[in-house]
Parts: C-alpha cells; sequence; structure tokens
C-alpha cells in the first residue's frame, strides 16, 4: 500500500480539504477558460479545486493549472474506474474524488501515492470503506440522502470519519453542515453560475468565491 495506515491516508487527505470551507466543483467545457477560472477561484480564496472528467478538456485542464498555478491545488472529480484514477495522476491531480466507490478502484487507490476520497450514502458504504482503511468520504448525493440528519447521525456509530457532503448544498445550507464536527469541507458549484460562467465573468465568480471562503465559522 502507498499510505501506512489508515491514519496516515486520513492525514493525507486532510492536508488538502482543510485548505478551504468549500471545495468547487468544476466542469470546463473550453482548455482556454481553465487557468482563468481557476485563478479566480484561488485568488477569491478557495484554492482546492476539483475539475470533473465529464469534459474532452478535463485532463489537458488539470495539467494546465498544476503546471501554471502554483497557489492552486488541483484534483479530478468524477473518476469512475482505476483507468480515470490514473490518468487523473499522470495529469497532475493532487488529488481525485469519486461519486461513489467499487472495489476495483478501492485496490486502485492501494497502489497510488495520490489521495483518493471515495464517496458514501449510506453506513453500510462508511462500513465498506473504513475495511479498505479509509476514513474520509464524500457524502453524496448529500441533500438528497439525508442532508445534515444523516451526517450528524454517522458521528455516532464512526467517530474517526469525516465528510465533504456534496450535492445540493449552496451558500445558505453549507453553513450548517460546516458547523458538523465531523465535516471537513463541503462540495458545490453555486460559486460558478452558468451565466457567469458563459459571459467568462471572472470577476464575479473571484467576488462569490471569497464569500463562500468565509462559511465556517469556528
Amino acid at each position: 500500500m502507498s499510505f501506512a495506515s489508515p491514519a496516515s491516508r486520513a492525514e493525507a487527505v486532510d492536508v488538502i480539504l482543510l485548505q478551504a470551507p468549500v471545495l468547487p466543483v468544476i466542469v470546463i467545457e473550453h482548455l482556454e477558460d481553465a487557468l482563468p477560472l481557476a485563478r479566480a477561484l484561488v485568488d477569491g480564496g478557495l484554492p482546492v479545486l476539483e475539475i470533473t472528467l465529464r469534459t474532452d478538456a478535463a485532463l489537458s485542464a488539470i495539467s494546465a493549472i498544476a503546471a501554471e498555478l502554483p497557489g492552486a491545488l488541483v484534483g479530478a472529480g468524477t473518476v469512475l474506474n482505476p483507468e480515470d484514477l490514473t490518468r487523473a495522476q499522470s495529469a497532475g491531480a493532487r488529488f481525485a474524488i469519486s461519486p461513489g466507490a467499487t472495489e476495483a478502484l478501492y485496490h486502485a487507490a492501494e497502489r497510488t501515492v495520490m489521495p483518493w476520497i471515495p464517496a458514501v450514502a449510506t453506513a453500510s458504504d462508511v462500513m465498506n470503506g473504513l475495511a479498505h482503511g479509509h476514513r474520509r468520504f464524500k457524502f453524496f448525493p448529500a441533500e438528497s440522502s439525508g442532508g445534515i440528519a444523516a451526517v450528524k447521525s454517522f458521528g455516532g456509530p464512526f467517530p474517526n470519519v469525516r465528510f465533504c457532503p456534496t450535492g445540493g448544498i449552496d451558500a445558505a445550507k453549507a453553513p450548517a453542515y460546516l458547523a458538523l464536527p465531523n465535516v471537513v469541507t463541503v462540495g458545490g458549484s453555486w460559486m460558478l453560475p452558468a451565466d457567469a460562467l458563459k459571459q467568462r465573468d471572472f470577476a464575479r465568480i473571484q467576488a462569490l468565491a471569497a464569500e463562500a471562503s468565509t462559511l465556517r465559522k469556528r
């Protein structure tokens, strides 16, 4: 294994996710938007970026951001299989995150030095992840899987587990998640409104990122 223990694996994830209270979930359609968009988010106080592998431009965008924006911690999202994990690491991703988890991905993650964050939606999912040596999970889709009440309830049986809830969370809902002791950060895309992306209004995106960066009140 690339990580000596579940604790060291969790620490590697925490080093990344504790950088900011919000993890922007980003879909990049056009490669030329990658750097100005990433720069706007980083300058707004959100340095950890999840570039979803949903478009042809995604891997090239990760490579460009990793090479040219040292202030960014860029990772790959929507990692669905071991091949995605390998491609993400080769592109320069600092971490990877999935919308679920498979046995193939758990085994592939044991052979990579890049932190991988599986997603869970139920207690059984968490137990399976723990059995594979993971203590940090994406909780997805958060709002439709029980929301704040579900995350809070996981705290009893799983005291060493922390989550990154994602899915249906906006600026109004995020603070209540972030107030939970077992939430390390939340994922969302509300700071990336479609009209701002279409108009390439990176100043507006930076302003929204700056607001999101202050959501954790601890």
